[in-house]
């Protein structure tokens, strides 16, 4: 009889072992998701911070509270269907047809839910700093309710759908974005596009015969500290995208880091090759550029093509906020720039740099229909959006409240009662 107990016990031991093992992993995996997703929530303050100190000080306030709001109100419409579009069962590749106001699920399913709710929320205040101070705020929180519940999701599941059943059309013809540099940051480029197109650029901004005339933001500092936060939130974007606690998350940040350092370099070379003054707002946005292209390929890339990502992401930040001021189009932060063309290059560029296959011309033409798929989905959908919200909310502040200062007219108070004690004692009008 002991005999037999002790084989029963031989025999259970390695099973109660791996279960317990497994059990292990799966809270290690969910710590892994949970701290990833905060980390990118941080990095709405980044934004906030970044946005608001690129724009004047009349309308900071009113920055800063579309960066809050829209995270907001886009969490709840992502949860209430963008979820369910992106990542329930998926049978035509094209948009999820389940998991709508996820409850009663596994507890995996929640972290991803809060790991891609953040996602979504980077994506939609995106736009907030291109149309910066001459836009409504309840015309511009509709719009975001709009691109978190439908815009994204929809090209999102094309990539990553589904999380259950099915699979997204470019998910199936080997299309590569582990973190998004298209499905996050060139929708949300494109989108922020279409926007300042509707719009129209700040009044000043450009002179009678086309001259531009740069409209300096009111705190530099802070534009610096809002990089830094982006640059750590970054971390959190790329790595957590494993969703599980593996070994290759040091390969990740390590690339994240390295491209995020060489778009800042590339930046600051660009300006001195142009003989122009270095800008620290030029710089900041070049490290921005480096992590948006440097999202795609994170985890299918070696270093030295991090760097490479990253120093080419520099250049086309400077010479695409070049190619917007050429067309009339005013992007107050250089989100376009930043999110559009350096996520559209840092997508071909996972393709190029693919570890194992480099450079291999059919990977390259995946990566560049996604990209122009991305364009034609996003862009197109989003000009109809704002021009929709234009003519029934009104998208654009007067004349008199964009002089004046969104802060006052939209929230009626301001983030400098000191210095603009004007403002206050002035009346609305």
């Amino acid at each position: 009889m002991t005999k037999r107990w002790l084989v029963l016990f031989l025999v259970l031991l390695p099973a109660a072992a791996w279960a317990d093992a497994a059990g292990m992993q799966a809270a290690m995996d969910t710590m892994w998701v949970v701290t990833a997703g905060a980390l990118v929530f941080f990095m709405q303050a980044g934004f906030a911070l970044l946005e608001s100190g690129m724009s004047r000080s009349k309308n900071a306030v009113n920055v800063v509270m579309k960066n809050f709001m829209d995270v907001c109100l886009g969490s709840i419409a992502f949860w209430l269907i963008g979820y369910g579009l992106m990542f329930g069962d998926n049978p035509t590749g094209l948009f999820g047809q389940t998991h709508f106001l996820l409850g009663n699920a596994e507890h995996l399913d929640y972290s991803l839910l809060f790991f891609q709710t953040m996602f979504a929320a980077t994506a939609v205040t995106i736009a907030s700093g291109a149309m910066a101070e001459r836009t409504r705020y309840h015309a511009y929180l509709a719009g975001a309710v709009l691109i978190c519940g439908f815009i994204y999701p929809v090209f999102g599941s094309w990539v990553w759908g589904s999380g259950y059943e099915g699979e997204g059309w470019l998910a199936q013809l080997g299309f590569i974005d582990f973190a998004g540099s298209t499905v996050v940051h060139s929708i949300g480029g494109w989108v922020a596009l279409a926007g300042i197109m509707v719009l129209g650029p700040r009044l000043g901004r450009f002179g009678a015969q086309g001259e531009s005339r740069p409209i300096s933001g009111h705190n530099l500092t802070q534009v610096a500290l809002g990089g830094f936060i982006l640059w750590l939130g970054w971390f959190g974007f790329n790595a957590g995208s494993t969703t599980a606690a593996e070994t290759s998350i040091g390969l990740i940040a390590l690339n994240t880091h390295l491209a995020a350092a060489s778009g800042a370099v590339g930046a600051l070379v660009t300006l001195i090759v142009l003989r122009r003054p270095i800008l620290l707002t030029q710089n900041v946005n070049g490290a921005i550029g480096g992590l948006v292209g440097i999202t795609a390929g994170c985890a299918t890339m070696e270093p030295l093509f991090a760097v490479i990502t990253g120093l080419v992401a520099g250049l086309v930040v400077v010479l695409g906020s070049d190619l917007l001021e050429a067309f009339g189009l005013d992007d107050v932060v250089g989100a376009v720039s930043v999110h559009g063309f350096a996520g559209a290059w840092g997508t071909l560029a996972a393709g190029m740099f693919l570890t194992g296959d480099l450079f291999n011309p059919v990977q390259i033409a995946i990566q560049a229909l996604g990209v122009v798929a991305a364009f034609l989905w996003a862009f197109p959908l989003a000009l109809l959006m704002y021009f929709v919200i234009d003519r029934v909310i009104g998208l654009r502040a007067s004349t008199v409240d964009e002089q004046r200062g969104l802060d006052y007219s939209e929230h009626y108070e301001v983030g400098y009662p000191e210095f603009q004690r004007e403002i206050l004692h002035g009346g609305k009008e």
